[in-house]
């Protein structure tokens, strides 16, 4: 049900982006106004039984903050139309949504989609999205998508914060054998793994108590050994700006021509490095017509655009 305003029943909207880092939602009305956001746990695969219940609650944590905020009740609020944007893909979390919230319209889709849908002015262009993991996606005026990188730590997530992270442990092992060149990125390793020597750091990053968010979480400070001068980390960096506008060309190429004006927008903890941004945007840039920036909104508010769109709002 919507909120009783007296006349009449508001219309409610719901746009939740659910990612590796947290869950974000933002409930909306019908004039776009947002009403109130909330934040909930991290959110990816829903395919075992643990990744469901951490789902579940991340999803509840972050709707039952934003309706206390919007001074709505948990229990008996409804929707007009909910877009979740998911990371790690919908196609296991539809069913597990429904029995979650009501709503007449339900649209699950990807963490690429909604991040667009609020990054650029009309939803359209190219966004490159470097956090954990990396992966670009473009959308064009006639609607045709295509996508570049998102095939996780095994196989893909060029630029992303773990990658950062390996190529940093990589440099510090080749010093630690004698056939790479001396790098601060090594005793800084060190301290932050509690090791005595990179060899032994990896094998604390091989267990069970360092997982891929927490390896990631080291990536600041393979920037400020960069920041600080470092020769290897600055390597690191420039290379992770590199592979993320490689992602944003090959989307390019997909939809559009040369010399056509697309907007680019870049969005993720690995953007917050100067380094890294400030290369990526020249790179970039360096395509005729490409215009690269911040995002104009965040992804839960482009969880919402997309609510609205369905609801042809």
């Amino acid at each position: 049900m919507g909120v009783d305003t007296g006349i009449r029943a508001v219309k409610l909207f719901l746009g939740v982006d659910g990612g590796q880092s947290g869950t974000t939602a933002a409930i909306g009305d019908e004039s776009g106004r947002i009403l109130g956001t909330g934040k909930g746990g991290p959110c990816n695969h829903a395919a075992a039984a643990e990744g469901r219940a951490k789902l579940e609650r991340a999803v509840t944590e972050s709707l039952r903050a934003a309706c206390a905020q919007a001074q709505l009740d948990f229990e008996s609020v409804s929707f007009e139309a909910a877009c979740f944007g998911m990371s790690g893909g919908p196609e296991d979390k539809s069913e597990i949504l429904e029995r979650l919230l009501r709503a007449r319209r339900l649209i699950v889709t990807t963490d690429a989609e909604i991040a667009l849908a609020g990054a650029t002015s009309e939803g359209r262009g190219i966004i490159v999205i470097a956090g954990t993991g990396s992966i670009a996606f473009g959308r064009n005026a006639a609607d045709r998508t295509a996508r570049a990188g998102g095939w996780g730590y095994i196989f893909g997530d060029e630029g992303g914060a773990f990658d950062i992270v390996r190529q940093a442990l990589r440099a510090a092992l080749r010093m630690d054998e004698g056939w790479g060149p001396p790098t601060s990125l090594r005793p800084t390793l060190l301290e932050a793994c509690a090791a005595s020597s990179a060899n032994e750091a990896l094998h604390w990053l091989y267990g069970p108590d360092w997982p891929r968010q927490r390896v990631a979480a080291l990536a600041p400070l393979v920037d400020r050994c960069a920041r600080e001068g470092d020769s290897i980390a600055v390597a690191v960096l420039n290379r992770a700006a590199q592979e993320l506008a490689g992602l944003a060309a090959a989307v390019r190429g997909q939809l559009w021509t040369p010399g056509d004006a697309v907007e680019v927008a870049y969005i993720g903890g690995v953007f917050q490095s100067g380094i890294v941004r400030e290369r990526f945007r020249m790179l970039v840039e360096l395509d005729d017509g490409n215009r690269c920036g911040p995002p104009r909104r965040g992804p839960a508010e482009g969880a919402l655009m997309e609510a609205y769109s369905a609801a042809a709002l």
